[in-house]
């Protein structure tokens, strides 16, 4: 079985990383500014900036900002 690459706020975090907001569509994923968060697995994931936003894991090689 493949892993979920999108989390709900409140749901498990799966590993130790880096999550970062992303859009309701997967197209939409190019928000300005978008929050990320250092999170440990276990950790809860904590609410979005709205309703229709989901978190994903944070791929890039370093953080700006």
């Amino acid at each position: 079985m493949g892993q979920e690459n999108q989390f709900e706020p409140g749901w498990e975090v799966p590993n130790d990383g880096i999550y970062i907001e992303v859009g309701e569509h997967p197209d939409s994923a190019n928000l300005h500014k978008p929050r990320k968060v250092h999170l440990h697995k276990g950790d809860a994931f904590p609410l979005t900036g709205n309703k229709n936003r989901k978190w994903t894991r944070f791929k890039g090689h370093h953080i700006t900002g």
